[in-house]
């Protein structure tokens, strides 16, 4: 059900040269790929026609579609060349070949000017001609024309005819042009029952056995926080690599009605070295108007010197198994390739908290034009909350947190429902920690706030984020990018009501302003909670409405997008507010996937 590992989503560096494009220009991934895709396909059917008209046999020399560096194979009598009438260039081939010199780094200057005029005007001073010919090239256009998958992603993506594994497992598949029925929201599979199911596990490649792994024991949580550690997601130059505390573990893997037997390890027989691993919890979902019980599937993991042993569809298989034998038949994952079929695709923003460490680590760039003296003015955030009421989370808060929460995540196409309080408990407070003493807390995985209104004592507004630090490779001063990432929030005041003299729209709009306002000054404080807690990046997605603040709160576009797939369920595309933050526009994804 996940995407395989090696796939998965690299820990993007924030491009500062990356740009924020209109709405209206930017369309669905998979019209993107098609539009592309057809224009390559194009290109070629007009060097095929080029060839015939010329009427050279098998063994002449063919014209790359670029156009340069051709040469014509010996023929004739005596090997002499034989000259051929080369026909002038069709329209997609000169598309081609300009697209190419953008994905090689060869953007011309009028291309670079008009990405700076679609730029934000901050973002337009800071950024470099040479920064914007780099984000040009890490589009990887190239890719896309071949007919593979890179849209912000890594380099190794497939080709849309490779997906094999994917093409047999009941998941949407890529749109085609002719695709035009009506789509019925539901599972694709027909109905089943656990009796269906195969009680035995699926056959390993020999010398390799299954392994039911205790993330509550020590011994056996230290084996897996190993395995990620040194083998899990990392970026395309191998500079950053997540690293999962073996708290973090315990917190993302034992929420409420989890199922010891959906954490799936493979050993080596003869060592017992956990090699590969696989997990799900049990979440309940909403997609629109169909609630559903749902596998969260993650930390898909096979050993990098054991991925040509094609243990990762071994690996999804047996755990679609054991989800399955629980009368659950739907899942949802992330993953930063496009595979058979997102329903929605999010981008990830950063925000600096840390402008000497993130420049020094190759994470940011110094911006044309700035000191780090400057840098470190601009991102400079309150020593401490502003917001009256502000303060940390605590036990007495969940039936309110699960109330406000439960009816603000009602507002998206999709979310988790979060529809008892154990869990409400479970992911905003067990993972606070506990007090050493010296007075700090340590072991702490997720940080957790409410605003209390002074007078009535009701919790008005919640706000969270978590910790996933990244193992800093090759640096000769750091080893840890300690990164925080942005939770679940919510506010009551998208609730309030507007003046009597209101109509709808105008209600909704002036709701809307006061959330904007609202969600910046959440989003303040919670900078400040985390500059004090010594993060040097705050992370985040466009889903949520995150929009309504991410550009007002200084966060940069990275360069890392994150697709959200379900398993065995039909759904029509969720946007993801992936394309702007001017728009100020809602994301229909709720979920907040780790």
């Amino acid at each position: 059900m996940p995407v395989p590992q090696e796939d998965a989503l690299p820990v993007g560096n924030p491009t500062s040269s990356s740009h924020t494009v209109p709405a209206q220009a930017q369309p669905e991934v998979a019209e993107v790929l098609e539009k592309f895709q057809k224009l390559g396909d194009d290109a070629a059917a007009e060097e095929g026609e080029s060839d015939d008209e010329d009427g050279e046999g098998e063994g002449e020399g063919v014209e790359g579609v670029d156009g340069e560096g051709a040469t014509e194979g010996a023929g004739g009598e005596g090997g002499k060349k034989k000259k051929k009438k080369k026909k002038g260039k069709g329209k997609a081939s000169k598309a081609v070949q300009k697209l190419k010199n953008i994905a090689t780094g060869q953007a011309p200057q009028q291309v670079i000017d008009a990405v700076r005029e679609q730029m934000d005007p901050q973002e337009s001073n800071i950024a470099t001609d040479e920064e914007i010919q780099k984000a040009l090239k890490a589009a990887d256009l190239m890719k896309i024309l071949e007919g593979k998958m890179a849209l912000g992603n890594k380099s190794n993506t497939k080709n849309l005819g490779e997906h094999k594994f994917w093409k047999t497992q009941p998941v949407p598949q890529f749109p085609t042009s002719s695709s035009g029925a009506a789509l019925e929201e539901g599972p694709i599979d027909s109905f089943k029952t656990p009796a269906d199911v195969k009680q035995e596990p699926g056959t390993l490649p020999s010398g390799f056995v299954w392994s039911l792994i205790d993330i509550k024991n020590e011994e056996q949580c230290k084996e897996v926080y190993d395995l990620l550690s040194e083998n899990y997601v990392e970026d395309d130059e191998a500079m950053f690599r997540f690293k999962y505390s073996k708290e973090f573990l315990l917190w993302a893997l034992t929420a409420p009605g989890y199922y010891p037997n959906w954490h799936i390890g493979v050993r080596v027989q003869k060592t017992g070295k956990l090699i590969a691993f696989i997990s799900g919890i049990k979440i309940e979902i909403r997609v629109r108007s169909k609630t559903f019980d749902s596998a969260d599937i993650n930390f898909l993991c096979v050993h990098k010197k054991l991925r040509s042993k094609r243990l990762t569809p071994v690996l999804i298989k047996e755990v679609t198994r054991r989800v399955n034998l629980e009368n659950v038949w739907q899942a949802i994952y992330t993953g930063g390739v496009v595979i058979p079929t997102p329903i929605g695709t999010c981008r990830y923003w950063h925000r600096n908290l840390n402008p000497p460490k993130l420049v020094d680590i190759g994470f940011s760039p110094l911006p044309r034009g700035y000191t780090i003296a400057r840098l470190v003015k601009s991102y400079s955030v309150p020593p401490h909350p502003r917001i009256p009421g502000f303060r940390e989370m605590t036990e007495s808060d969940v039936p309110q947190v699960g109330n406000l929460l439960r009816k603000y995540l009602a507002r998206f196409d999709i979310a988790q429902t979060f529809g008892k309080d154990e869990e409400v408990r479970h992911w905003f407070l067990s993972g606070q920690g506990r007090d050493a003493r010296d007075g700090k807390r340590v072991e702490q995985v997720v940080w957790s706030y409410v605003v209390e209104d002074p007078t009535t004592n009701l919790i008005t507004d919640f706000m969270s984020f978590y910790s996933l630090p990244s193992t800093i490779m090759k640096h000769p001063k750091h080893d840890m990018l300690n990164a925080a990432y942005m939770f679940y929030y919510a506010s009551d005041v998208i609730f309030q009501p507007g003046g009597s003299s209101d109509d709808a729209a105008t209600h909704d709009l002036k709701a809307n302003k006061k959330l904007e306002e609202r969600l910046n000054a959440l989003c303040n404080d919670m900078l400040s909670v985390a500059k004090a807690a010594g993060f040097d990046v705050l992370n985040g997605l466009s889903c949520l409405d995150n929009n309504m603040f991410l550009q007002e709160q200084k966060f940069g576009p990275g360069d890392g997008y994150l697709n959200y797939y379900l398993y065995n369920w039909s759904c029509a595309p969720i946007d993801g507010a992936q394309r702007s933050t001017s728009q100020k526009q809602s994301s229909g994804l709720g979920v907040v996937m780790l």
